[in-house]
């Protein structure tokens, strides 16, 4: 039942794309800023509040709608789980951006690149070259792949539609929020950041696992083992150490921006990023996500035998 509800997602997700403006993301963008003007008193008792009630009675609602919906009728049921993996999980919520990158530095169009990196990663881009272009590109697809795709699936092969929606909503939050905790005055955003950490912990390394599984596997072992640490984000940077040893690719490094040079950690090992590493990234993600989905396929087929 679930192979079958995130197959029927993610080929309803290829034919009609949900953007990452679709209706039912910004709504929940907007509750969340609504609870946070209405419990931010910078305390972490109220952002643990807030936290719970954005996502308690989401993720309750699903695993009560899908309960009552399969008892009732098993295909109801499946559509139900369909739907919601279809609301959770897919590329098209990021590639578009990836691909249009790809294809304007292999038109030349540098300016162009740089904007859609801007608006892309909501930072500034006017000085990046060609190479970090491609190389903070490889960085967001392989971070957003895992954000948008396996992590989802991961929770959602655990705990059914509820738990992809909970997976969703803590990122959501998390993205919202986090920030907020990186001032010491202010404890609000501290919950969500912790509370994504434990939920992200085990898909972020199921994820690593897979790149390496479908790559170079002990250069993705490697960086990861030696890597992952140094990188600001613990999760993601397991991800990205992967995925750049898998890919034999250089990742991190120093970037140009703001007039000056922002030193970060280097990731992965091999050649510099171009756009020929962004095309063979989409492989390395699809081919984990086929891994996945074949994986799910062998266990709901091992226990409908029984």
């Amino acid at each position: 039942m679930k192979f079958l509800a995130l197959l029927a997602a993610l080929l309803l997700e290829q034919a009609r794309p949900l953007r990452r403006e679709n209706p039912v993301h910004r709504g929940y963008a907007g509750y969340a800023v609504a609870l946070q003007q209405h419990f931010d008193a910078g305390l972490y008792r109220h952002g643990m509040m807030a936290w719970l009630l954005a996502v308690g009675p989401l993720v309750l609602a699903v695993f009560l709608a899908g309960l009552f919906l399969e008892r009732f009728n098993t295909v109801l049921g499946w559509l139900w789980s369909a739907a919601v993996v279809y609301v959770t999980v897919g590329f098209r919520q990021f590639s578009h951006y990836f691909n249009d990158i790809l294809q304007t530095i292999r038109d030349g169009n540098l300016s162009g690149a740089r904007d859609l990196v801007a608006r892309w990663r909501t930072e500034p881009s006017a000085e990046l070259s060609s190479g970090e272009i491609a190389r903070v590109s490889i960085e967001l697809g392989l971070a957003e792949s895992h954000r948008s795709v396996f992590g989802p699936i991961a929770w959602f092969a655990a705990l059914g539609p509820a738990g992809a929606i909970l997976y969703r909503a803590a990122a959501a939050l998390h993205t919202q929020w986090a920030s907020r905790a990186e001032s010491q005055s202010d404890e609000f955003g501290r919950f969500a950041e912790r509370a994504f950490y434990f939920i992200d912990w085990l898909p972020a390394r199921l994820t690593a696992v897979s790149f390496a599984a479908v790559g170079n596997f002990q250069d993705a072992v490697d960086c990861w083992r030696t890597q992952s640490r140094a990188w600001a984000d613990e999760a993601q940077g397991v991800v990205l150490a992967s995925g750049a040893g898998a890919l034999g690719v250089k990742l991190g490094g120093d970037l140009h921006e703001n007039g000056g040079v922002r030193h970060r950690p280097e990731m992965g090992t091999g050649d510099d990023a171009d756009a020929d590493y962004m095309r063979a990234a989409v492989g390395l993600i699809w081919r984990a996500l086929v891994t996945w989905m074949f994986l799910m396929f062998i266990v709901t087929l091992a226990y409908s035998l029984g």
